[in-house]
C-alpha cells in the first residue's frame, strides 16, 4: 500500500521543482509532465489544507457548545 504525500513533502517537492524552472534546469519536453506533476502537488495540499479547516471548525463549534453561557 502507497503511504500518502503529506502537506510537507508536497510543498517541498513544489519547492524544489520551482528551483529547477528558475535554473533552468527543466529540458522543454519535461515540461507537461512537470506540469501535470505541479498542478497533482496544488490540489492536494488544498484538500489537505481544506480538511483540515473543516476539522478545526468543526473542533472550535464543539468546544463554543460545551461552554458554559455567560
Amino acid at each position: 500500500m502507497k503511504k500518502q504525500m503529506t502537506y510537507g513533502e508536497a510543498l517541498a517537492e513544489m519547492e524544489e521543482i520551482l528551483k529547477k524552472i528558475e535554473n533552468q534546469e527543466l529540458d522543454v519536453d519535461d515540461l507537461s509532465k512537470t506540469v501535470d506533476r505541479v498542478s497533482y502537488l496544488l490540489k492536494l495540499c488544498k484538500d489537505k489544507l481544506r480538511k483540515t479547516e473543516t476539522e478545526v471548525e468543526k473542533i472550535l463549534n464543539e468546544m463554543n457548545e460545551k461552554s458554559p453561557s455567560e
